[in-house]
């Protein structure tokens, strides 16, 4: 099958060039209609790499309205708004929208490739979320300007990922874009972020290159640095998973314990199923110890200092019963100078009563009489 390849676009060069830097942009279609038309969005959004102007031009020229498009992402990202714009151009495509993450979409080429009907993520690709951010100077006014206008734009990040996933619980969704999480492709998938998981393929563009990476706080090191050999005496470290982090939000706000979530995600590290499980029965226990006692609000506290129920139990009796906040129950003898039970008043006779107001009735005092 031949097809005809479009103008390699380099930046904003607009000319045909060798691939052999680190942002790099191409469409390929098809001749037949029908037939796939495949953009590849390797490098960083707007700025000096791939622009939304360019990415909606581009495809306007290639696109027959009834092909299937796959936009394919490494990008570690760049700027929000026109990722945004990338999002939207995907999302009016309808079904025939595809988004593909070769290896790495993170920060505005996440919320880019959301805009796609499905995503499919090779099985060793990541995405990554996280909070808006920018550079400032001026005033006190200006800054708190700014800050504003972050609140608003993290709104509109929300708002994309919530058109991918529209079930995904929004209170973790935030806490998710909060800690600056990389995803797994099932991680992504189990959030509702990605609809299929591919078979992996290597692609190095772009990770762990240039300034870009730099900025982000929470970076695995397979993207940042060097893989270093791992011997025997070695051990792995461990991951969180946002997938755990679900799993505690979903339990603790269907089981009202949505205060505990933090402290349970401390606790256990999410260092695996079992060990989350575990922790939430303990947690709902201790909860209900809790309101028994009528004091819910130490909960959190119990659950923070990872106290099993036998403590809690021993803690609770001590609040309620040491404390004389709860009802002291008096089990000591009597003494001899207990004052006298108070004596109960007479209770009325109405038999008598009755009678006594038959005999003061007129007629009945006439018939003794005769």
């Amino acid at each position: 099958m031949s097809k005809a390849v479009a103008p390699v676009l380099y930046n904003n060069a607009g000319k045909k060039v060798q691939v052999n830097a680190e942002h790099w942009y191409q469409i390929q279609a098809s001749t037949e209609a029908g037939q796939p038309i495949e953009v590849f969005v390797y490098g960083e959004i707007g700025g000096w790499g791939v622009t939304a102007n360019q990415f909606v031009q581009d495809l306007r020229a290639v696109d027959d309205g009834l092909s299937e498009v796959i936009v394919a992402f490494n990008s570690p990202g760049g700027d929000l708004f026109e990722g945004l714009a990338i999002h939207n151009a995907l999302a009016r495509l309808g079904e025939r929208g595809v988004g593909r993450v070769d290896a790495l979409a993170a920060s505005a080429a996440s919320v880019a490739v959301c805009g796609a009907h499905k995503v499919v993520m090779t099985a060793n690709a990541m995405m990554m979320i996280h909070n808006p951010w920018t550079w400032a100077a001026g005033d006190a006014d200006d800054l708190r300007h700014v800050a504003g206008v972050l609140d608003q734009t993290l709104e509109a990040i929300v708002a994309a990922y919530k058109a991918k996933a529209p079930n995904i619980d929004e209170a973790e969704l935030r806490r998710l874009i909060d800690a600056e999480t990389w995803l797994t492709a099932n991680e992504a998938k189990a959030l509702g972020l990605a609809d299929e998981v591919g078979s992996g393929v290597e692609v190095k563009a772009c990770l762990g290159q240039g300034q870009a990476m730099k900025r982000f706080r929470n970076t695995p090191k397979s993207l940042s640095e060097p893989a270093e050999p791992s011997g025997p005496d070695k051990p792995a470290e461990p991951e969180t998973s946002p997938v755990l982090a679900l799993l505690v939000t979903q339990t603790c706000r269907d089981a009202g314990i949505s205060n505990l979530v933090d402290p349970i995600i401390s606790n256990t590290k999410l260092a695996s199923e079992a060990v989350v499980k575990a922790a939430l029965t303990q947690a709902k226990e201790v909860h209900n110890l809790c309101v028994a006692a009528r004091l819910p609000e130490l909960a959190a506290e119990y659950v923070t200092a990872g106290l099993d129920t036998t403590a809690v139990r021993a803690r609770l009796f001590e609040k309620v019963v040491g404390s004389g906040k709860g009802i002291e129950i008096d089990s000591s003898l009597p003494i001899e100078d207990d004052p006298a039970t108070k004596p109960q008043a007479k209770q009325p006779d109405v038999h008598s009563i009755y009678a006594a107001r038959r005999a003061a009735q007129p007629g009945n005092q006439q018939s003794n009489r005769g």
